[in-house]
């Protein structure tokens, strides 16, 4: 087993042999496979779907994660090489691409920390990532931005994501944007919430807006097969995909399918989102993991549907429907679970 510079194991054995087997490749794809892709955010939603696709397709994997202890939970079944590191500094960002042949750069963040901002770790961490890989030669990037990414946007979120989305488009590299709506998936950050807060609302269940804010939901697994069929077709080079689910549904009607998905029903009623903010701020204040930001509830006047849905068009990938079949292991989610997710660090 291999070490790290930081001393922590660097590759793994798969408790599986990886039963994906590996298509015939265009000559530069096989020359990229012999150089490893860097992937930030690794041990996020998105970013543990992706190395696992990934490896199963025979890609060499360099994960850069913050914390060695959750990429061992998390990616520890996987054969790859994990590095520690922030994506704020240069340095260790450089170190992380040394000798890389792509980077897939998917560490963002949703909810703003005392230590972390939409504009250091979105938009000021892309620059720095995206200079590292210019320094050492990287010019295969995939990055993760947002639908409805605007740097002008008056939301901060999304003018931070806009803001890294320029930096990356008006740099020389060999980039792909993506643009999802909102992904879900075991551990996402949206549809979770949304289960955990059904466990804490026992009859009535409150809808910001009546529930009326529309989104395009995609599943994680396809936007992990996404971002490989990206890196393996030179053909999506700089190009910006916008994607998400088969259908646009609105908040109420995803709430619907959460509730058969948890074999449970509750009374679902429409609230001003002008009464849930001063609510929302006082959890911001007291609650060490606030469910939802003030910030995020401005965001449900931002229409999060796909104009024109580049998954199955571009991409050939049909989008697995945001149904109830798909959304079960949202019915494990416990009242303790609800309660921990609230006052547990992260």
């Amino acid at each position: 087993m291999n070490q790290s510079a930081d001393g922590f194991s660097s590759s793994f054995e798969p408790e599986f042999e990886p039963s994906v087997a590996v298509a015939e490749q265009p000559q530069a794809d096989r020359i990229r496979r012999d150089k490893p892709v860097v992937v930030t955010g690794a041990a996020g939603l998105v970013g543990k779907r992706t190395c696992t696709v990934l490896t199963q397709q025979g890609w060499q994997v360099r994960a850069v994660v913050r914390s060695a202890t959750r990429a061992a939970e998390r990616l520890g079944h996987l054969k790859l090489e994990i590095r520690t590191g922030d994506v704020r500094d240069a340095d260790s960002m450089r170190a992380a691409l040394k000798g890389a042949g792509a980077l897939v750069h998917l560490a963002a963040i949703a909810i703003e920390k005392n230590d972390e901002s939409y504009e250091d770790t979105n938009a000021a961490a892309t620059r720095t990532v995206i200079d590292a890989a210019r320094t050492e030669s990287v010019d295969r990037i995939i990055y993760m931005s947002q639908n409805g990414a605007d740097s002008s946007s008056r939301h901060r979120f999304l003018r931070s994501k806009g803001a890294a989305q320029d930096y990356v488009t008006q740099s020389s590299a060999k980039w792909t944007v993506l643009r999802p709506s909102v992904i879900f998936g075991p551990e996402d950050e949206f549809v979770n919430v949304l289960a955990r807060l059904v466990r804490l609302s026992p009859i009535l269940y409150p809808l910001p807006g009546g529930g009326t804010a529309r989104f395009q939901p995609v599943a994680v697994a396809d936007v992990a097969q996404a971002i490989a069929k990206c890196l393996g077709d030179d053909s999506t080079i700089r190009r910006v995909l916008s994607i998400g689910g088969p259908m646009p549904l609105s908040l109420r009607e995803m709430t619907e399918r959460i509730l058969v998905a948890m074999h449970t029903s509750r009374i679902l009623v429409g609230v001003p989102v002008g009464a849930l903010r001063p609510l929302i701020a006082l959890a911001q204040k007291v609650l060490p993991n606030p469910p939802v930001t003030t910030s995020l509830l401005d965001l449900l006047e931002v229409d999060n549907v796909i104009p024109s849905n580049d998954l199955p068009s571009v991409l050939d990938i049909s989008p697995i429907p945001f149904a109830p079949e798909e959304l079960l292991y949202l019915k494990n989610i416990s009242f303790s679970d609800a309660i921990g997710s609230l006052i547990r660090k992260k």
